[in-house]
């Protein structure tokens, strides 16, 4: 059977955040007009409490290796670029330089920050530009990597593909664990299983009143301790908070200043309103209805995920905890 629509009937979704279907994604690249194309492996993850994809480099190398070999097999005259965390890549370099001897396969040292896992961001950096999100449309399966049709995919997409292709895929993906937990780490488990399964099933169910954070540490979803008949969607991310002991404030504070950091400052609602917001926050009194009125532009008329994503945890937050 063709690889694309053996991806396709498995279901297998981007676990880089955006849960795109990856056989979709595939299939685009694959009828997009372009003598080159390119593959890349996206293992950025500078979200915060994000860490399946150096636990998957760690453990599963050569299953992702095998996973862009199949990419190359499966797009003719291509190659493919490992875009690693610069961590990641002091730490795996050697390991994957020897897996990746005498294939079309370049292993780059992400040059910035958080931003960079956003794809058209990622791009700009591989040629060199300023690490600033692309206008889409066209996107990278169009036009992506040198003006080329490229396949942009999570690092544990590609080790589901290697299991898809061997038929071994059953539906896992990979779970972070942090937090006010007793066994914080990265778990495989069905994507189907249900918050509290998981937290059950690794042993850290708290026992005090708690809430959580879902898909990330910074742009995650905040979901009380009653909302855990939910899946855990984005990058896959459980964060675990102590209701008593956590200051809301300080929580805020963290985010923020995250987003402040990591901010790359092209477009105004998110370069001014995510300094807005950490004007309020390290001040003595908050304005709230400000508060809520910049998170509601920033999600509204930010230019790329970054600036949108602001907007998730605290309204969450706002509306169940604070």
């Amino acid at each position: 059977m063709d690889i694309i629509q053996k991806i396709k009937e498995s279901g297998l979704t981007g676990r880089g955040g955006a849960s795109f279907p990856t056989g979709d994604k595939w299939e685009a690249v694959k009828n997009a007009s372009g003598e080159k194309k390119y593959i890349i492996v996206n293992a950025s993850e500078g979200e915060l409490g994000v860490m399946k994809d150096g636990f998957i480099l760690e453990n599963y190398p050569q299953e992702v290796v095998n996973g862009v070999k199949i990419a190359l097999e499966t797009f003719p005259n291509s190659e493919a670029y490992i875009y690693l965390r610069k961590d990641y890549y002091d730490k795996f370099k050697a390991k994957l330089v020897e897996l990746t001897k005498n294939l079309p396969i370049t292993l780059t040292r992400e040059p910035g920050g958080y931003l960079c896992g956003e794809e058209s961001t990622l791009i700009e950096s591989i040629e060199g530009n300023r690490f600033e999100p692309r206008m889409k449309p066209p996107f990278p399966t169009e036009k992506g990597l040198y003006g080329c049709p490229t396949l942009v995919n999570n690092l544990e997409t590609f080790y589901s593909i290697s299991k898809i292709y061997k038929d071994e895929y059953r539906g896992n993906r990979f779970y972070s664990i942090t937090g006010d937990v007793k066994n914080p780490g990265v778990f495989e488990f069905s994507e189907e299983w249900t918050i509290e399964k998981i937290l059950k099933e690794t042993n850290n169910f708290p026992e005090k009143e708690f809430f959580i954070q879902v898909g990330g540490g910074a742009s995650g979803v905040i979901l009380t301790d009653k909302e855990l008949n939910n899946r855990a969607t984005g990058a896959g991310a459980i964060i675990v908070y102590d209701k008593e002991k956590t200051d809301p404030k300080k929580l805020m504070k963290k985010w923020i200043d995250f987003y402040f950091n990591e901010n790359c400052g092209k477009c105004v609602p998110c370069r001014e309103g995510v300094y807005r917001i950490k004007e309020i926050l390290d001040g003595d009194n908050m304005d709230m209805e400000k508060l809520k009125d910049i998170l509601f532009v920033l999600k509204e008329t930010s230019f790329c995920p970054l600036g949108k994503g602001v907007s998730t945890p605290f309204e969450s937050f706002l509306e169940k905890i604070y």
